[in-house]
């Protein structure tokens, strides 16, 4: 079984992998994910294209067998693509948005198996629903300076979780990556998810 690679520096990427008996070793691609290339796309074709580049990248840096995974997000809102606000001000407009709306997640998914040099890519869509937000809770959130950096403003597994009311979909995927996503691609790459969950900490070189 090869080794297991995440090619993204987010930590709740690694926590999931990690909470399905994944052991990653993380390698970052560094991908500018805000080149005017990707301006042009929707938001599907966009994460899928950053997810492929991203592995891409990576795969190129590491020289043992491996699994490389690369995933990238955004959240598709009336027709646009959110992707991190980067300032409170974006952050809190966002907000104000999103309240009481519903917008789609959207996670680009690409394995590379550098041993066979087979590649998988896929698109996962989590459907998230809104409750109302008041100013207060706003202007708390984007105090706290956790949406600023993330897809769409807003994560599922932190202080944000209060104001979505439900989600249409895999759960895992509004998080970062989509655990049964990953499960369908390595088992059509002819890996068993018993093997895939039992990784030594060996690091690749």
């Amino acid at each position: 079984m090869p080794a297991i690679i995440l090619a993204s520096a987010s930590p709740s990427r690694k926590r999931l992998l990690e909470a399905a008996g994944i052991k990653p070793t993380i390698v970052v691609s560094n991908v500018d994910e805000e080149d005017s290339i990707y301006e042009s796309m929707s938001p599907r074709e966009m994460v899928i294209a950053l997810a492929i580049v991203k592995a891409h990248t990576v795969r190129e840096i590491v020289s043992s067998p491996s699994l490389v995974i690369a995933c990238d997000s955004t959240f598709e809102f009336e027709g646009a693509s959110l992707g991190k606000p980067l300032t409170p001000e974006v952050a809190r407009e966002r907000s104000r948005r999103l309240s009481g709306k519903s917008g789609l997640l959207h996670t680009g998914h690409c394995v590379i198996d550098t041993e066979r040099e087979v590649e998988i890519s896929a698109v996962a869509t989590t459907k998230v629903n809104f409750s109302e937000l008041t100013d207060l809770e706003i202007e708390d959130y984007v105090a706290s300076g956790e949406p600023l950096g993330v897809a769409g403003g807003f994560t599922l597994d932190g202080l944000s979780s209060a104001f979505i009311s439900s989600i249409e979909g895999d759960y895992t995927n509004v998080i970062g990556l989509s655990i049964p996503l990953l499960r369908k691609i390595t088992t059509e790459l002819g890996y068993a998810w018993h093997d895939v969950t039992n990784q030594s900490d060996e690091v690749p070189q």
